[in-house]
């Protein structure tokens, strides 16, 4: 694995040469607060004047940020690398770019036909009028970009805010400025300053930004900060969709085939090294099926991460600050209780944190209090699905939850009696990538949701409009009431009357 581990060197170095350049000087990029601010009164009178309600213009939007993710794919996936101190291009192909393209294909198939004016419903009491809906741009959207997935989670929400008409400032995460920087020059060759505008900065941008006035603003994030973004918004009733964290559980249920439950739940834990939103965070599982369960995991990291210290496709913890919080998770256990899945030990240095199952940790426990958003992974036991259910409903609602198992009496259980962000069964993380599904959190762990038709209707105004026929009998019912009208008053009252006595 030595070549393996040079070119994952080699790349680390290249990057942070090639990065480390100051971003040039564009009406599409922010770097103080009061760049920002003059950006955004752009931004806000430009969508006053200029609302963008024809799909040509959309398409044309997409169509360059797909021209963008392409032309500039291996040099953002190194941007990323060198944030992360290494991260493998595959999986930033695999998690971030692939599904940034069949967003854009998926929302520039349907996005026209979203966009008509839909009828809707009417009673037979007001007919021949006719409802409507018709969906029209907010005007200017802030998107507040995450560290772990900072391509998926800026492009993601640019592509529905796009779809519906509207222009767009996105602050990067200043814990990954390579990727920031890169994102925001390919930004500003790619679009006009007059439709995106990307923000970079510290911590006290990103609370300026989030007290903006936009149209509405979507943040993905923690919870703590999601907090305070709403508070800041609040002052301006700006709408709010937050993508928050949460400890996302995994119900194996009795009789569950163990192998393959291993083999996703340990795919959605390795993947970015545990630092995904979605990721399982613990597993509810029966206690005889412990041993076997951390043998399995066992083999499955020497299987698809053999040498992992010098394994291309394993990613590092993004920094030190995040490293130290982890290892104190581990720091605070009995070493009894923790189950080593490789021979490999954690290095502050390179920010290796190789994978380990923590065997039914108290749960007033800091790993089982905080989202762990790294590769650990508590076992709990249950001993009967009632118990497991409980498990999860006396905790804040999670942002996924994950169950295996093939009995569909348990299965239904476990659906029926649980409220998640999002559901898989027999699979992790996947429906995330579903664009044809809402994505969202509950509770502590967001609210809104967005992807596809769902994320188009969430950053629009879907307007209700009342079209009256010229033929009506509406002029009938006003003053003075005279006998005509108290009689339909009363046939109609009559009826409610006999549908209530029917009821009961």
């Amino acid at each position: 694995m030595t070549d393996n581990n040079q070119n994952m060197n080699e790349q680390t170095s290249i990057d942070t040469d090639m990065l480390q350049q100051p971003v040039p000087k564009s009406p599409s990029i922010a770097n103080t607060v009061d760049e920002m601010r003059a950006q955004f009164s752009r931004l806000q009178t430009l969508s006053r004047t200029q609302p963008i309600n024809d799909w040509a213009t959309r398409e044309t939007q997409l169509d360059s940020l797909e021209v963008m993710l392409s032309d500039n794919q291996a040099s953002f996936a190194k941007a990323i690398s060198a944030d992360f101190g290494y991260r493998s291009e595959s999986e930033t192909q695999f998690a971030e770019l692939f599904p940034s393209f069949t967003g854009i294909s998926h929302a520039k198939k349907h996005g026209k036909k979203w966009m008509k004016v839909q009828r809707a419903s009417i009673s037979a009491l007001y007919m021949p009028a006719h409802n409507e809906i018709q969906p029209q741009p907010l005007g200017v959207v802030g998107i507040m970009v995450p560290w772990n997935y900072p391509l998926f989670l800026a492009v993601g929400p640019m592509i529905d805010a796009l779809t519906a008409g509207n222009r767009v400032m996105i602050k990067m995460s200043e814990a990954a400025p390579q990727f920031a920087q890169a994102f925001a020059s390919a930004i500003a060759r790619y679009f006009s300053p007059d439709m995106i505008c990307v923000v970079l900065g510290e911590v006290d941008i990103a609370v300026a930004f989030s007290e903006l006035p936009f149209d509405h603003l979507l943040y993905t994030g923690s919870t703590a900060v999601g907090k305070k973004v709403m508070a800041a918004a609040a002052p301006n009733l700006t709408p709010v969709t937050l993508e928050l964290g949460g400890k996302s559980p995994v119900v194996v249920l009795e009789g569950a085939n163990l192998e393959n439950a291993v083999n996703r739940v340990m795919m959605g834990k390795t993947l970015n090294a545990g630092q995904t939103c979605i990721a399982p965070d613990y597993v509810l599982i029966q206690r005889q099926y412990h041993e076997e369960f951390i043998r399995l995991a066992k083999e499955w990291m020497e299987k698809h991460y053999p040498n992992i210290e010098s394994n291309p496709d394993y990613s590092r913890i993004i920094n030190g600050e995040q490293f130290k919080r982890v290892k104190g998770y581990l720091d605070a256990l009995s070493s009894d209780g923790i189950h080593k899945l490789t021979d490999a030990e954690s290095n502050i240095e390179t920010r290796l944190m190789p994978p380990v199952i923590v065997s039914e940790p108290a749960p007033d426990s800091d790993v089982m209090q905080d989202e762990i958003f790294a590769p650990i992974l508590p076992l709990m036991h249950y001993d009967t699905l009632d118990d497991a259910i409980h498990f999860v409903n006396e905790r804040p609602r999670p942002l996924a939850l994950y169950v295996f198992g093939d009995n569909y009496n348990a299965l239904e259980k476990v659906r029926n009696n649980t409220v998640s962000g999002g559901l898989c069964i027999n699979e992790v993380l996947i429906h995330v990538a579903q664009h044809d599904l809402p994505f969202g959190g509950v509770g502590d762990s967001g609210t809104g949701a967005y992807h596809g038709k769902a994320g188009f209707e969430r950053l629009s105004h879907m307007k209700p409009v009342f079209v009256q026929s010229k033929l009506n009998g509406l002029n009938l019912l006003l003053p003075p009431y005279g006998g005509l009208f108290k009689k339909a008053m009363a046939m109609f009252l009559k009826q409610q009357m006999l549908k209530r006595a029917k009821l009961t």
